[in-house]
This record gives structure tokens, sequence and C-alpha cells, in this order.
């Protein structure tokens, strides 16, 4: 086989990738903002609660996850198909981290904007929701598009459960036609390209992030 039929037949799978990326930002955007939410006004044990989940799905070896919850949970009653436990496992991985930038971007927003809600008659609700997330939300979009680089990335661990994304085909392709430099190099160039556009909206999304800053500074 060429190289181009071999890259062809690896864009063969790119439809599950993508479907478990999209998948898996359902999991991880939801996960980040309540956790991250919860972390910052949390107190006490409900603190220490939070923060356990949260690390829980940090810390954890993803390999180790998706191979716990697909095959463990049938014995539960539990089925789950590849694609949920994929996506899942992968979602709440990144969530756990992006619910970190959420924690750090409200804390280093300025105190005196949450008592001048207070001044105009805010309750803490509407203030979180008028005034810290939408100056917040800047901050952490760079965050957010790293961490779906890293959501792109780490489809390829779904391979191990049977999905045939772009990391499964390549493997398949490698048992029929065995040229392991051409397969994992047109692998690799696949996922370059599909992360690439992502790097350089986030350089772009900085650096806009960055301007408005500064021009906020000098006002």
């Amino acid at each position: 086989m060429s190289f181009l039929d071999i890259f062809m037949g690896i864009l063969a799978g790119i439809d599950v990738t993508i479907k478990v990326t999209l998948l898996g930002m359902l999991y991880a955007v939801p996960f980040a903002f309540a956790f991250g939410i919860a972390q910052h006004f949390a107190r006490g044990p409900m603190r220490m609660m939070v923060t356990t989940i949260i690390e829980f799905w940090r810390s954890s070896p993803i390999i180790v996850l998706i191979y716990g919850f697909y095959f463990s949970l049938p014995g539960l009653g539990v089925h789950l198909s590849a694609i949920t436990v994929g996506s899942m496992v992968l979602g709440l991985n990144i969530g756990g981290y992006g619910s970190q930038a959420v924690r750090a971007a409200l804390q280093a927003l300025d105190k005196g904007q949450v008592e001048a809600g207070y001044a105009l008659g805010l309750r803490r609700l509407p203030i979180l929701w008028l005034i810290e997330l939408p100056q917040a939300l800047a901050a952490m979009t760079p965050t957010f598009i790293n961490q779906f680089i890293q959501l792109v990335k780490g489809t390829s661990l779904v391979s191990l459960v049977t999905l045939a994304d772009m990391t499964f085909v390549a493997k398949a392709i490698s048992q029929i036609n065995y040229a392991p430099a051409k397969i994992y190099t047109a692998l690799l160039i696949a996922y370059f390209l599909m992360c690439y556009p992502a790097t350089i909206l986030g350089r772009m999304i900085e650096q806009r992030v960055s301007r408005g800053r500064g021009a906020s500074h000098e006002f």
C-alpha cells in the first residue's frame, strides 16, 4: 500500500474520533464548570468531597478507568456501550483539569467586584452569572482549548475497547500490511491535522485576552 492509501484508510476512522471528542466535551464542560464553581465556593467537608471527586478523575490512569468501567460495570448489571464509556472517561478526566481553570479564573478576579454587586442589590448567584463568569470565561478559554486538544489526542485510547477510531484502523492496517513506519507516520499526521488548527485558535484567543487585559489596565 502506498502512503496515501494508508493515510486515506486511517481517515476512515475519523468519524469515530470526532464523535468521541464531541461526546467527551459534553461531559467535560459541565463537569468543569459545576465542580470548579463548587470548589471555589465550598468550605469544610463539602470542599473536601468536591476536591476528592475532581482528583479522582484527574489522578486515575485513563486506561485503567476505561477498562474498569467497560469490563466491570456489566458484572453489576450496568451495560454501557464502548463509545459511552470512552467519551465519559475522557470527558470527565479533561473536565477535572478544566475545573481547576474555572476555579483559578474565579479566584483571580478582583474581590471588589463582588462587593460592588452587593452594593447594587444583587444576590450572590446573579453576581456570579452576571459579573464574575463573563470575565473569568475570557481567561479560561485558552486553557479549555488546550484541554480540547488533549481530549482529541486521548481518543486514541478508545481503540482499546474495540472502537474503530483512527488508531484502531491503523492497527488493523498494520496487521494486513506490515509497514509500521508509514502507518504510524500517517496516523501522526492525521492527529496533527486535527489538533493544530485548535492550537492556532488558542494562541489567537490568548493574544486577544492579553491585549484586552492590557487595555483595561491602561484605562
